[in-house]
């Protein structure tokens, strides 16, 4: 039995190797980022802002476009940071230690999203309450919405 700990404590240490491996990763991760901010960057300034814009469709479909890029700019930016937080972990020596209970962060885990900051059991419990808060968001939205529908300032003049 004590073999089976120790193999299971082998398992979660990380050798200078591996430590190297996953810092490499993480500043390609982030350098590819970075390149695919700088094309967005320079597509989207070589656009003629003087163009035909088209009609509301063409309109309403390029708003969307810039809304997305702007969603995804937000994703990247939230990556990066949990990249340089990686490689903080990885300077002070805590990589690969959950960030919320303490426990080692699979080496499974840590292969396919190495900046993660929770072990998955974490993580999953993270994702739930995110879940249950949208839900509760958009619950409070929809009563938003209904209470303005009944409220008179909200109503055409015309019905």
């Amino acid at each position: 039995m004590k073999n089976k700990n120790k193999e299971n404590s082998d398992e979660q240490t990380f050798s200078p190797a591996e430590i190297e491996s996953a810092k490499r990763t993480l500043i390609k991760m982030k350098k590819d980022i970075f390149k695919e901010i700088d094309a967005g960057i320079k597509e989207g300034s070589s656009k003629d802002s003087t163009e035909y814009r088209g009609d509301n469709y063409d309109i309403a479909s390029s708003e969307r476009d810039r809304e997305l890029s702007y969603m995804l700019g937000d994703r990247e930016r939230k990556k990066v940071r949990e990249i340089d937080n990686a490689l903080l972990k990885i300077k002070e020596g805590t990589y690969g230690v959950c960030d919320e209970c303490g426990e080692p962060i699979s080496k499974k885990r840590l292969k396919i999203i190495p900046y993660s900051n929770l072990c998955i059991n974490c993580q999953s419990r993270a994702e739930e309450e995110e879940k249950k808060r949208m839900s509760e968001d958009y619950i409070d939205h929809l009563s938003t919405l209904s209470l303005m529908s009944d409220d008179e300032t909200f109503k055409d003049s015309d019905e």
